[in-house]
């Protein structure tokens, strides 16, 4: 398989295009239409010749999902993940115990009072490289104008955002534990090939599913897909993940913002689905989903993902596996990696500010070691 590395400049920035198209969907179709369960503002931000997308978010207790709401993140999402812990219930009870004491914590933070740049609305969002004259402009930009909002920069990780995590730091940002999430980071035209990897291909060549490329989704894909998406994300997993509509994927698609590819029945309806998104040199699977209700042997996670994988190497990109089947992430070549929201907070009252560093701190020493030691 030929590598086709990204061009240096799609490493570096996002593009205006994509920025563009991207803000005037969610300027032109309200946002409830496109992901159910999120209540934002977006907006279009330059500083110094580099274009982001920007949201913006009030903390007026309404639920919200926890793309723009730290306190669905690490309050009720973090809750929520106990449920692997079922087996253990002192454990279980323990973390929850935790959890609840932390939360008054991360109310007098005010974060969900935010303004989050580089924000495309995914569990997974690439950021760009940012140099430290660029996160100079843009923490005095954004303190200036929002000058009671937090400043929030999501899925930063060491593996792709190294450069980018240490300018920040300098600015004055701090670095939030978020979760621990699996890179792929094997750039080279033939990446060493795992055994399971290899299995997952030999599945792709001989399924009886036909796949289906970016250019052949219709009307009732868009609609399917939505279902396969809801049967993992929502039903299987947890309602707090972001509820992407079928709108929302027949927009994002047509405007060319994520690819799409798939697997039907001959001549029938989609079995599994994979919207792939890239930026700033890292490849990201925002949806994923398949027919839960066939069985487990067909193998359509395995080949949902291999599709990703195969398509990040032929493009020379890192690919960001997200959060979640540890296992099967390792066992693909992956790499364990901790994510960070990085939050500017020195405009803030002292209350916010101390309560931002108090979080982080506690991350720091508790949250890190239980997101590696449970891989979470």
């Amino acid at each position: 398989m030929a590598k086709r590395p990204a061009k240096q400049a799609d490493r570096v920035e996002n593009k205006p295009a994509k920025v563009e198209a991207f803000v005037s969907l969610f300027n032109e179709i309200s946002v409830r239409d496109l992901i159910a369960n999120l209540k934002t503002t977006v907006e279009m931000f330059d500083v110094g010749g580099r274009t982001f997308p920007l949201t913006l978010n009030d903390a007026d207790g309404a639920p919200n999902c926890y793309i723009c709401c730290p306190t669905s993140a690490y309050i009720d999402y973090a809750i929520d993940e106990t449920r692997n812990f079922a087996a253990h219930p002192l454990l279980r009870r323990a973390l929850n115990a935790l959890i609840g004491a932390c939360a008054p914590l991360v109310r007098a933070s005010g974060l969900d009072r935010q303004a989050q740049l580089n924000n495309w609305l995914y569990s997974t969002n690439p950021v760009p490289l940012l140099d430290r004259p660029t996160a100079a402009s843009l923490r005095a930009a954004l303190s200036a104008r929002f000058p009671d909002r937090a400043i929030v920069i999501r899925s930063l990780n060491d593996i792709a955002d190294p450069a980018t995590i240490a300018a920040l730091r300098a600015e004055g940002f701090r670095m939030l534990a978020a979760r621990q999430i699996y890179i792929f980071a094997d750039r080279g035209a033939a990446p060493a090939m795992t055994r399971d990897m290899k299995r997952d291909r030999a599945r792709l060549r001989t399924t009886p599913f036909e796949r289906v490329g970016d250019g052949d989704f219709t009307e009732a894909d868009y609609a399917r897909a939505e279902m396969l998406y809801n049967m993992l994300y929502l039903d299987k997993y947890t309602p707090l993940n972001p509820h992407y509509t079928a709108r929302y994927i027949a927009e994002m698609h047509r405007r060319g913002i994520i690819s799409l590819a798939g697997l039907r029945r001959p001549g029938g309806e989609l079995v599994a689905v994979t919207g792939l998104f890239e930026n700033g040199g890292t490849l990201t699977q925002p949806i994923v989903g398949y027919d839960t209700g066939l069985p487990v042997g067909e193998g359509l996670y395995r080949m949902a993902m291999a599709m990703a994988q195969d398509h990040a190497t032929a493009r020379g990109l890192l690919f960001n596996m997200s959060a979640g089947a540890a296992g099967f992430k390792r066992r693909r070549g992956a790499l364990p990696a901790i994510e960070y929201n990085a939050v500017y907070a020195a405009h803030l009252a002292f209350r916010r500010r101390l309560a931002i560093r108090v979080m982080e701190t506690v991350l720091a020493l508790i949250g890190i070691p239980l997101l590696r030691r449970f891989e979470l």
